[in-house]
This record gives C-alpha cells, structure tokens and sequence, in this order.
C-alpha cells in the first residue's frame, strides 16, 4: 500500500501560493518583453514565458485545492512588469537576469532539480539578451555615465577645496562655473579629437581603387597586384583569385566567396564611420554630459546659500547622484546596483574629501 504524502503545513502553502504569483508575473512579464519585439528576440521571450508555464503547473499541482487562493507577486516582479510596459529597455532584461539569478529554487526541496536548472539556464538566456541591448547603447551609456561622473566628482571636489579656505562665496560660485566651462569644454575638445582623428585614420587605412587603374598594364607574368591582397590579409590562393578578376582572367580556381563586390568597401567603410559619429555629435555630448554633473555641486551657491550648510548640500546631492549613476551600471552590467552605487560614492567622496582637507590646511596657513 503506497503511504500518502502528509498535507501541506501552512508555511509550505504560503510559500508554493508566492512561489505560483511569482511564476506568474515571469511569464507576463516575458510575454510584455515579447510583444515589443520581433523576429528571434520574441521567439526566445514567448519560449522563457512557455517555460514558466510548466513551473506554474507544479506548483498548482502541489497546492491543490489550495490553490484557488492566490498571492500576489513580489514587489520586484511587480517593478519588472510595470517596467516593461511602459520601457521594456535593456534595463528589464538586466533586472530580470537578477531575479533569475536569485532563484530559491536550489535551496528548496519542494522544486524539482530541473526547475532549479531550467532558472539557471534563464538566467543565461536573459543575460544574451541583455547583452545585445548593452552593445547597442554601450559607446552612448558609457559617453554619459561617464561623462557626468567626471563632472560630479571633479567639481564638487574643487568646490569643496575652494569653500574650504574660507574665501567669499561669490569666489566659491565662480570657481565652480569656471571648473564647470573648463571641464566641458575640455572633454568636448577632447572627445572631438578622438573622433576626427579616428575617422581620418579610417578614412586612411580604407583601400583604393588604384588596382583598377593599373590592372590593365600590368605584366601578368609579374603579377605584383598578387602583393596588394596579400598585403591586406589574404592568403595566396585568396590573393591570385582577387588578382585573377582585376586583370580580367577568371580561370583561377580560388576562393568564389572573394569575387569581386564594388560596394562591399564602400558599405564597410560606411558602417564603420557611421559607428563612430561625428566629431562635433559626440563634442556636444561630452559638453553636455560634464555639464549635467558639474552644475550639482554648485546648485546651492546659486540658490544663495554659503559657507559649511552650503558645501554638505553640494556634498548630499552629489552623493545621491553617485549612487544613481553607480546604480545604474550596476544593473546594466548584471551587477548588484548596491554595490556599485555604494563604490561610486565612495570614490567620489573620498576624492573631495581630500581636496576639502587640502582646501583647510592652505585656509589655515593664510590666516
């Protein structure tokens, strides 16, 4: 006689009726990610979402006549789908990689062994996505966060040094905005650089159309164009075969998928300047982008405050926004947004803490 498994204790209920609103709130959320997408990327969301159906199922399974009463979901799942109804960006599927990650299905001997797996496997699933988002923002995310960390960091740290030698604050005030237009203006005229320079040294390593000139004259029993191919990367054979169709023979046995493509460099060469902008685009950026994080530091000078009140205000608003930039690479990263708020602050604290006690030893030398 097989002996019946003992009824659920009300711990167990409460917890398989979460564990059921939170499976739930998965697959809706997957479905919402979906139904912003197409091709592969909403095949792959409408799978994860079909899978947490089947995990739905256990649970109900479990519960029985339990299970008509449900829970709601966690205040995370809630965020998540509230997210991806009215964003549904890169940042959802960087939280949801998280909440994937911290299944407590491995801990739980209530969850089959091929729940706990199928989670981990979501995990990577949404970590591929997520990733695809990441690379398509990366160059602008990386232009902003860091850009605006820089003008956070370098100007409240002047402004920290400067108040903390007692000088007027009209002199406090002109000092940030000089640390605010010196900033900008360098890291625009440096991020302009970076640009231009770039797209000239594309614009020189990309090939000429010079072998189409001289093919017709060359000696074909000396065949040097054989050199210009191997010189950019091809092997022999590859080379004779590019050579063959410039001199008009086709006899060469080679490689077909070089045949001959006139706008393949052209298209290359395109999508290569078109990644990387133009110099004054991303000048104006960087300009902006330290502006944004300059301006906070002497928000409290030009509202009128002075002295000590003035400087922590400018400290306390910096420091908020430390821990959101800091956050948000966190989450962006599938880090934990904590973490790496919490760094961001410290390092920047930490660097106008030392300009303030600099900024103390001259004031008390002067005096």
């Amino acid at each position: 006689m097989t002996q019946q498994a003992p009824p659920p204790t009300p711990a167990q209920i409460k917890r398989w009726r979460q564990y059921l609103a939170d499976e739930l709130a998965e697959g809706a959320l997957y479905r919402e990610l979906a139904s912003q997408r197409q091709g592969e990327e909403r095949a792959i969301l409408l799978a994860l979402a079909q899978a947490e159906i089947r995990h739905e199922e256990h649970w109900r399974t479990l519960l029985g006549e339990h299970a008509g009463r449900s829970a709601s979901p966690s205040l995370s799942r809630t965020m998540l789908r509230f997210l991806a109804r009215h964003f549904g960006s890169v940042f959802v599927l960087a939280l949801a990689q998280r909440a994937e990650g911290g299944t407590p299905y491995t801990l739980d001997t209530d969850a089959s062994r091929q729940m706990a797996a199928d989670e981990l496997v979501h995990e990577e699933v949404i970590r591929g996505l997520a990733i695809r988002g990441r690379n398509r923002l990366a160059g602008n995310f990386r232009a902003a966060v860091f850009g605006a960390n820089d003008g956070l960091v370098s100007n409240l740290a002047l402004v920290m040094g400067i108040g903390a030698t007692g000088v007027a604050t009209s002199i406090v005030l002109f000092s940030g905005i000089a640390g605010l237009l010196a900033g900008a203006l360098s890291m625009a005229a440096g991020e302009y650089v970076s640009v231009r320079s770039q797209r000239e040294l594309l614009s020189a390593s990309k090939p000429t159309q010079v072998t189409l000139a001289a093919a017709p004259d060359l000696d074909l029993d000396a065949n040097e164009l054989v050199l210009v191919y191997k010189a950019r990367g091809m092997s022999d054979e590859d080379a004779a075969h590019r050579a063959a169709e410039r001199m008009g023979i086709y006899s060469c046995d080679c490689n077909p998928s070089l045949s001959l493509q006139p706008e393949r460099d052209e298209l290359a060469g395109a999508e290569e300047h078109e990644e990387l902008g133009s110099a004054m685009g991303a000048a104006a950026s960087s300009f902006c982008f330290f502006a944004s994080g300059a301006v906070i530091p002497i928000l409290p000078f030009i509202f009128g405050m002075s002295g000590t009140p003035a400087i922590m205000l400018a400290a306390v608003l910096v420091g908020i926004a430390l821990l959101f930039t800091g956050g948000v690479v966190g989450l962006l990263s599938g880090a934990s947004p904590t973490k790496r708020g919490l760094r961001q602050l410290a390092i920047g604290l930490g660097a106008a803490a030392i300009t303030y006690v600099l900024g103390l030893l001259v004031g008390g030398s002067v005096a």
